[in-house]
């Protein structure tokens, strides 16, 4: 089903934008999750579902989201997203990406 991808909040949507003017080598990071975006735009459903015991209540506090979907992208980097939507509209709402040990850090792996 496709969907449209949103970002959570102006500072998430920044972050993005500046990783395309980025000098520091992050323009694969950028390139990766372009690719990621169209991916969910595609399919929402397409990454692998975090268990809901296993949200951190980080997010549920930030956000208030029920959902977490993980979306593995460029080596070790991963996408974190929550699927909203009312039966005919899907949303894609984009929450943060970080590298897999930051993810292992924040998720107590």
């Amino acid at each position: 089903m496709r969907a449209a991808v949103f970002f959570a909040d102006d500072r998430i949507k920044e972050s993005f934008l500046a990783l395309a003017s980025s000098k520091a080598g992050d323009g694969e990071i950028y390139r990766g999750l372009n690719e990621a975006f169209d991916a969910l735009a595609l399919d929402a459903f397409c990454g692998i579902q975090v268990p809901k015991r296993l949200i951190p209540k980080s997010y549920t506090a930030r956000y208030g989201i029920d959902n977490l979907w993980k979306y593995n992208f460029h080596k070790n980097w991963r996408l974190m997203y929550s699927v909203a939507g009312d039966g005919t509209n899907v949303i894609a709402l984009i929450l943060e990406w970080l590298p897999h040990k930051e993810y292992e850090r924040r998720f107590g792996y």
